[in-house]
């Protein structure tokens, strides 16, 4: 089956260890085969519409923003339903998720639902136990990374579609 949507995300494998198994049972975009990552957006265009001039728009945005070292170093929550790991810094995301929505306004971050962005790592969501989860992931913090590129990945949010990375963009 063809992908009908993209996103823009900034892969964490070293988050892997930490909470991939969590991430199968408690994080729906684990289930399409999305791996631990940062959303700069989602959704992002169509893939029919991710012309050489978009992926050439995407790369310069993606140039103008230096590589950085992140740690994920506490767990936060959206209500009580939603468990995620910050990242610090943060800037460098909000700054990708900025320039890229002004650049692609049809592309906004979250569909538009949220009035304000914050990056994060999702590990859990609508499910029950999640404080225990939490508890158990915060003595595995802090997660170090290096971010050296933006990836734009398609698929279908369905289980087990497997999203594939369509491309990577270096960043400055």
């Amino acid at each position: 089956m063809e992908p009908t949507h993209s996103a823009l995300i900034v892969p964490v494998p070293e988050a892997e260890p930490v909470v991939a198994g969590l991430r199968a049972r408690l994080d729906r975009s684990a289930s399409w085969g999305v791996p631990a990552h940062i959303t700069v957006i989602f959704p992002f265009l169509p893939p029919e519409q991710l012309s050489p001039p978009v992926l050439a728009a995407i790369r310069l945005i993606a140039a103008g923003v230096p590589g950085f070292y992140l740690s994920l170093d506490r767990v936060g929550w959206f209500g009580d339903s939603v468990l995620w790991l910050s990242p610090s810094p943060a800037e460098p995301f909000r700054e990708l998720t900025n320039r890229l929505a002004v650049r692609f306004p049809r592309a906004r971050p979250y569909g538009g639902q949220f009035t304000e962005v914050v990056p994060h790592l999702t590990v859990g969501q609508d499910s029950p136990g999640l404080a225990q989860v939490a508890a158990q992931v915060e003595t595995r913090l802090p997660i170090h990374a290096r971010v050296t590129s933006l990836h734009l990945i398609t698929g279908r949010p369905e289980p087990g579609d497997g999203w594939q990375t369509l491309t990577d963009f270096p960043l400055g």
